[in-house]
This record gives C-alpha cells, sequence and structure tokens, in this order.
C-alpha cells in the first residue's frame, strides 16, 4: 500500500488531476495511475 498527501517533492500542494507514479523497492519498480479528486 502507498499513501500520497497530495504534495509535489516541493510540499506544495498539487491540483485535482490524473498522476503517474513510481515506487521502487530493492530491485522492484511498480508504475500507475493515481486519480486526486478534491
Amino acid at each position: 500500500r502507498v499513501m500520497w498527501d497530495g504534495r509535489d517533492r516541493f510540499g506544495k500542494n498539487v491540483s485535482a488531476g490524473i498522476y503517474l507514479c513510481r515506487v521502487q523497492a530493492g530491485d522492484q519498480i511498480r508504475t500507475g495511475k493515481m486519480l486526486l479528486l478534491k
């Protein structure tokens, strides 16, 4: 499970929309889409 607080890497709130995510743990990499609704 991955949790995201809706902020960018600079700590600013992002707009509602579709975002791509990439999660790496060791040698495993997962990519996917996230939908942020406000």
